[in-house]
């Protein structure tokens, strides 16, 4: 893991890229927030012409967009480079209709990082499922999805 001055700069960064990504500037997605020790993220999408279907809500795919790439990147930098940290599969149940902004916010906790350092310290994977609820300005629940990752440590760096 990276001393916290370098963490932050990198938090500030990455924020900077996320906002900059077409795709995100397209959708209306904006990345508010990512905490300088790169363990909470806070993203907020607003309705636009880009982003609204066809009933005039927010878009599905959009909504799954906004939340896509967090768990991976904050997981990749909590655990570092010695980690194989990929997307293993996702769903998105959606609740009411986005009709204004909305908003995710991603959180990791110590007793999280040390469960998948411990499955995975002899090589194996750890499969950790992970949920993030999408919600409107008034703090209603517009979709919840459910992340679930395939973590493990690279094959030089486990243990003999």
């Amino acid at each position: 893991m990276s001393n916290p001055r370098r963490l932050a700069r990198r938090a500030r960064m990455l924020r900077w890229l996320l906002n900059l990504y077409p795709p995100y500037l397209g959708a209306g997605i904006r990345v508010q927030h990512i905490s300088p020790d790169m363990r909470s993220v806070k993203v907020r999408m607003k309705l636009t012409r880009w982003n609204r279907n066809y009933v005039g809500t927010q878009f599905g795919g959009s909504l799954y967009s906004m939340v896509d790439p967090f768990y991976m990147l904050l997981l990749i930098e909590q655990l570092g480079r010695e980690y194989i940290v990929w997307d293993k599969a996702a769903s998105i149940d959606f609740i009411s209709p986005g009709k204004g902004p909305v908003y995710a916010e991603f959180h990791l906790d110590d007793a999280l990082l040390d469960d998948i350092r411990q499955q995975t310290a002899t090589g194996k994977k750890c499969l950790p499922r992970l949920q993030v609820d999408i919600r409107d300005g008034a703090g209603e629940l517009v979709a919840r999805v459910d992340k679930t990752l395939y973590v493990r440590l690279k094959p030089q760096a486990r243990q003999a």
